[in-house]
């Protein structure tokens, strides 16, 4: 059975000898978890309205890539893994994926490829198909700012262009020699900070005056399972002080059966909110108990108080650690450059610690309007609506893709 995108490009092969400013652009996207999906879907959807949805897509992504028309290569499950302990058994598999990533993007011959995150498996995508031609993109800057600088070096020989979430990293990439755009954080356009908490409440059976503490165990099955005893242990502790609490989990939808399940062990009454209602649930919350990683972005856009926990392989702590070259694991403690949020990190990541940190918020409102306030000081940072970060990267791509066809046609004159 033939793909619509290798339809296309076959279509668009047949055409390549005139009416090239006619044919549909190819577009070869590949993203590896959840969030990157998040920010496929934004862009394609983007790519489709500034063209008319005159544009097609091939590449690996899951649910949010799928409903802006890509049909993925294989499951994007499968290349959400991290940490050495969970890539290694599955290392012959991750193989197989990347020949088959590559060899469609060879076959398929789009007009750019946009890799999204997952720096792992997309870093490799590039090398492989570095000096085919097509333009390669990376969304989303690695972090190499704070993880070991020089390996930038390495980076230039392989991406064409960077579209970045963070405003000094465009300046950073350029002392390497790579090209790259700042677009904006996504988080700011993802409806995070327009959550109706009156309504989630109300459709939850949730007292409008009830304590609701947001619980965020993760997206991933390896890390939700280290943090949820962890989370759970604090849960217990805090039951001894605050025995009124209620709780919310937003749950994703790779590990929504094992946290329903852990969750009934708890001892608060427990609201589970679907991926489609959790900035409802945000905004519903008095403070929150969250994994390190772009949930707390949201939550400082929703305002929710919060502390920060997260726990690694020991392995993978090992390495990392040798590795990093900055104070803080939260983007807004990075950006205000203090600690605005408290983070509980690795050994500090313990029942005890965050048990301590939640009791403080939930005693004290001076503390929460501290939060609040910072949030606010750095936020603005990130990057404007109009136009939004989403419109801003598709734009990028569209500017890339013209210049190659332009350059074809001189090419042919």
């Amino acid at each position: 059975m033939v793909s619509l995108a290798e339809a296309e490009s076959k279509k668009r092969n047949r055409d390549m000898g005139g009416a090239m400013a006619a044919r549909v652009p190819l577009i070869f996207v590949v993203s590896g978890e959840a969030s990157g999906d998040n920010l496929a879907g934004a862009l394609m959807r983007a790519l489709k309205a500034k063209t008319g949805s005159h544009i097609s897509f091939a590449g690996v992504g899951g649910p949010q890539s799928e409903r802006e028309g890509l049909e993925s290569l294989f499951p994007m499950r499968e290349l959400s893994l991290m940490g050495l302990a969970e890539v290694l058994p599955h290392l012959p598999r991750l193989i197989r994926r990347l020949n088959q990533t590559v060899d469609a993007a060879r076959r398929l011959k789009p007009d750019a490829i946009v890799t999204v995150d997952s720096p792992s498996f997309c870093r490799r995508v590039a090398h492989r198909l570095h000096g085919s031609g097509i333009p390669i993109i990376h969304y989303v800057a690695p972090q190499l700012w704070a993880w070991r600088p020089g390996r930038a070096k390495k980076l230039a020989k392989d991406l064409d262009h960077i579209m970045a979430l963070l405003p000094f990293e465009p300046a950073f990439f350029a002392k390497y020699g790579i090209a790259s755009t700042f677009v904006g954080h996504p988080a700011i356009e993802s409806g995070a900070a327009r959550g109706d908490g009156a309504a989630f409440r109300e459709r939850h059976v949730i007292p409008p005056d009830g304590t609701l503490l947001c619980v965020v165990p993760g997206s991933r099955q390896g890390e939700a399972r280290r943090m949820l005893p962890i989370l759970g242990g604090a849960l217990n502790i805090l039951n001894k002080r605050h025995p009124d609490l209620r709780l919310v989990v937003p749950v994703a939808d790779a590990t929504a059966d094992l946290v329903t399940l852990v969750a009934r062990d708890w001892p608060f009454p427990v609201t589970f909110a679907s991926p489609g209602e959790r900035f409802d649930a945000f905004a519903a919350s008095d403070v929150a108990m969250a994994k390190s990683g772009t949930v707390t972005l949201e939550l400082a856009l929703a305002e929710v108080p919060m502390v920060i926990a997260y726990r690694v392989n020991p392995a993978t702590a090992f390495i990392v650690r040798r590795m990093i070259s900055v104070k803080y694991a939260s983007l807004v403690n990075l950006l205000a450059e203090r600690d605005v949020i408290p983070e509980f990190l690795q050994e500090n990541c313990t029942p005890e610690n965050l048990a301590a940190g939640v009791d403080a918020l939930l005693d004290s409102a001076e503390a929460r309007d501290k939060q609040r306030q910072g949030f606010r000081e750095v936020l603005h940072t990130l990057g404007d609506l109009t136009p939004t970060p989403s419109e801003r990267a598709a734009k990028v791509v569209l500017d890339i893709v013209k210049s190659r066809m332009e350059a074809g046609r001189s090419a042919e004159d």
